[in-house]
């Protein structure tokens, strides 16, 4: 058994400047680089309850989500089992393609013990 929530929705570009400033002043969400990993930059308060954060890509636009999980091979296998294709992996993160083409990336859990404990679905 374990379990997992959404954790953040991502703004995926490879012009962070200019989406930071301009979903921030969208949003009315103070932006602020997160110092430890550059290649983000958190829209706080944007959608609350979740992080919202900007991240710079070599890629093309799009959106994503995270979902945090006290089992990440776990949340993994159930997200295939799905339908979802696993397509890369990054350090602990494991990057899925949804059906529908959207991408979803299984992280272990961020946020913190009760605020998890408080919002994870529990899976067999």
């Amino acid at each position: 058994m374990h379990r997992s929530r959404v954790y953040a929705v991502l703004i995926d570009t490879p012009e962070p400047e200019a989406a930071s400033a301009f979903w921030s002043a969208a949003l009315g969400a103070p932006a602020q680089r997160v110092d430890d990993e550059p290649q983000f930059t958190v829209l706080h308060g944007a959608l609350p309850g979740l992080v919202t954060a900007v991240q710079a890509v070599d890629d093309v636009p799009r959106l994503h989500i995270d979902i945090e999980t006290d089992d990440v091979e776990a949340e993994t296998a159930r997200l295939s089992a799905l339908g979802a294709v696993e397509i890369s992996q990054w350090l602990e993160c494991h990057v899925l393609r949804a059906p529908g083409g959207q991408l979803v990336c299984v992280i272990p859990v961020h946020s913190d013990p009760e605020t998890f404990a408080a919002q994870a679905n529990t899976w067999p």
